[in-house]
């Protein structure tokens, strides 16, 4: 990506996140929509259809200064740091496409790795790390390495270890290095969970930040017990042509980062949804994306309606499982869902004891908010227009979650859904950007920094 196409990508998530107000610099004439910059320049937009109303117009040729100029012009000064930390972000993001000719497509996770996010503009910057750090440790080059081990007092067995985060493990307190025969990995599309084999994966915390400078990798303690509950609940929950990975087997130390966590995958092709709108991808299964849709909706529609639980399952959270049988939907790590407990309870289900809070509500539209920013977005919206002629993508998605939903009839969890999708005027979208870097949690509100909301775009499954 070229800093101009970046530098499009970032006065996107602006306008879209409107922050400091910046959409008060658009405006209409007899010749089209334009928005004006800090420095004079008149940038010509675009109807944006998916996620927002705008987008910066194909031929125009943006600098990143001149658009960091206007996020400086319009921010609060309370945002200085915040300002600040996103200018390094674009940074990083740059110096990693200045890496593109290093990149090694070899694996799934590592052609997905190479992709844009369908929203956050830098979402390619792992904000912390070098150049050199990268080539050695990223998913999209490829790379493989050895895992380090830190002996852990009141741990019999020495701990596995990411190289990048051996520093901060050995600040640890009674902590020390131990050598041990090299165990060898590669990374995934989450670069924190590495590959110990095609069927076993292993999750470890990483001192870097992606997809806002507040989103470190570490594991918060207590993050990996919820996950392996929820785990458990979406297993119970699961459709029969929905696998769940299994998450039951972790070490918790109570510090952020000396925890693991072993993933064990099914038998089977896996092919991360992340990937499906690489180039070729699609074209190798066959015409597999109705069906995608189908298993997606379906059941996530009916966790919604008859369970009141929304999975935080996006497009890197989700994989196509390919066997003799059949096609399947592989969902993994969990710990990001929200549940009501008195859907649950209601329905018979147990409530699980989870130890963070934020992942219980009895808020039915809190619930969507996630059903249509995460499943409706990012894992539904981004694969079938990415892959699809417009309109085409628009039909599919508008039938598929119709469909899904008629099961439910005038269910009254059925009816707010479609009031929130197919017949809402606007969608809701994330503020990804403003909750990640720009803005202070104790600015925003937000709980959660994953689950701020406040921007909306038009609606791309209302027939125009």
């Amino acid at each position: 990506m070229s800093e101009s196409a970046l530098a499009a990508r970032v006065l996107n998530a602006l306008l879209r996140e409107d922050y400091g107000g910046l959409s008060r610099q658009i405006s209409r004439t007899r010749d089209g929509v334009r928005m004006s910059l800090p420095d004079g320049m008149v940038v010509r937009l675009v109807p944006g259809r998916l996620y927002q109303d705008f987008v910066v117009a194909p031929e125009e040729r943006l600098r990143l200064a001149q658009v960091l100029g206007a996020l400086d012009h319009v921010a609060d000064p309370a945002d200085a740091e915040g300002v600040a930390a996103f200018a390094e972000e674009c940074a990083a993001a740059l110096m990693t496409d200045g890496l593109r000719d290093r990149q090694a497509p070899t694996s799934y996770e590592a052609l997905a790795a190479t992709l844009e996010h369908p929203v956050y503009p830098t979402a390619r910057a792992r904000i912390g790390l070098t150049a050199d750090q990268l080539l050695a440790y990223a998913p999209e080059f490829a790379p493989t390495f050895a895992l380090r081990w830190v002996a852990v007092p009141g741990h019999d067995e020495p701990f596995p270890v990411h190289p990048l985060t051996l520093g901060r493990a050995l600040e640890v307190e009674g902590t020390r290095a131990v050598e041990r025969p090299d165990t060898l990995v590669r990374p995934t599309l989450s670069m924190r969970t590495v590959e110990l084999d095609a069927r076993t994966h292993l999750k470890l915390p990483l001192p870097v930040s992606t997809l806002g400078t507040r989103n470190r990798r570490s594991i918060r303690p207590g993050t990996l017990r919820d996950g392996a509950l929820a785990e458990l609940l979406v297993r119970r929950l699961a459709d029969p042509d929905v696998l769940v990975a299994d998450e039951q087997t972790y070490a918790e130390t109570g510090h952020e980062y000396l925890a693991w966590m072993i993933r064990r995958l099914p038998a089977g092709e896996i092919v991360p949804v992340a990937a499906l709108t690489a180039p070729g991808v699609l074209d190798r299964f066959g015409d597999v994306l109705p069906g995608y849709l189908r298993i997606l909706l379906r059941w996530n529609v009916r966790l919604f309606v008859e369970y009141g639980v929304a999975l935080e399952a996006h497009q890197q959270n989700l994989a196509l499982v390919f066997a003799a049988d059949g096609m399947r939907l592989l969902v993994k790590d969990n710990d990001g869902l929200l549940a009501s407990p008195a859907r649950l309870a209601a329905a018979g289900v147990a409530v699980p004891a989870f130890g963070d809070g934020r992942m219980l509500t009895d808020d039915p539209h809190a619930l969507a908010d996630v059903f249509v920013t995460i499943t409706l977005h990012l894992a539904a919206a981004a694969v079938a227009f990415g892959a699809l002629p417009y309109e085409r993508a628009a039909r599919l998605l508008r039938a598929t979650l119709a469909e899904a939903l008629d099961e439910h009839g005038e269910h009254p969890m059925a009816r707010l859904l479609r009031a929130r999708t197919l017949d809402a005027a606007r969608l809701t979208g994330k503020s990804m950007v403003t909750a990640g870097t720009l803005v202070a949690k104790e600015r925003t509100g937000a709980r959660d920094v994953n689950k701020f909301y406040g921007a909306s775009g038009p609606n791309y499954l209302r027939r125009a």
